[in-house]
């Protein structure tokens, strides 16, 4: 992919909008600082912020919360049988055991995942999606994807494949896997 930076007039420059206030202040107050990287973590931060309350909305149309989409999700993309040790879970979702373990309860309680023995050792139990845990997750992530594609809608294709590609190599720089 072509490493190619947008020309001035390809950027857009909001007239008059939060972070560039903060920024014209700073650059008032103390002239002396190169604030610029605010433009990036401030606009990131409400960018994040506005877009997790658009995914979490979607998901709250099929009862779920973050976690639990989450775990669902992880399960039905893992295929056939749709389970998952809660260790398996734990580091395919990114947070501690005790987490994958309440988000589980609470959908084991809603009749979406069971709780099961593993056949080739009885002490580790396994995770796995319910039919309709399947059918739910099914649903919400076709939800979520078309979602997704109306929160990238002003974005070009070309635009998307740059920004995929600058936030993946920003990740890994910083040391996220």
């Amino acid at each position: 992919m072509e490493n190619t930076v947008p020309s001035e007039e390809d950027i857009v420059k909001p007239v008059n909008d939060h972070v560039s206030r903060i920024l014209d202040q700073w650059g008032r107050e103390r002239p002396d600082l190169d604030a610029s990287p605010m433009a990036i973590f401030g606009n990131m931060t409400r960018l994040a912020d506005a877009l997790g309350r658009e995914i979490s909305a979607v998901q709250r149309r099929f009862g779920l919360g973050e976690g639990e989409f989450d775990v669902l999700a992880t399960l039905r993309r893992s295929g056939e049988p749709f389970e998952l040790s809660p260790g398996d879970l734990a580091a395919t979702t990114m947070v501690t055991s005790g987490a994958v373990s309440k988000r589980v309860d609470r959908l084991e309680s809603a009749g979406l995942v069971t709780r099961e023995r593993c056949s080739h050792d009885g002490r580790a139990r396994l995770v796995r999606l319910t039919p309709e845990g399947r059918e739910r997750i099914d649903r919400a992530v076709e939800a979520h994807l078309d979602n997704e594609h109306r929160l990238l809608a002003p974005l070009s294709e070309s635009e998307r494949a740059h920004l995929a590609a600058i936030l993946q190599k920003w990740a890994g720089a910083v040391g996220d896997e």
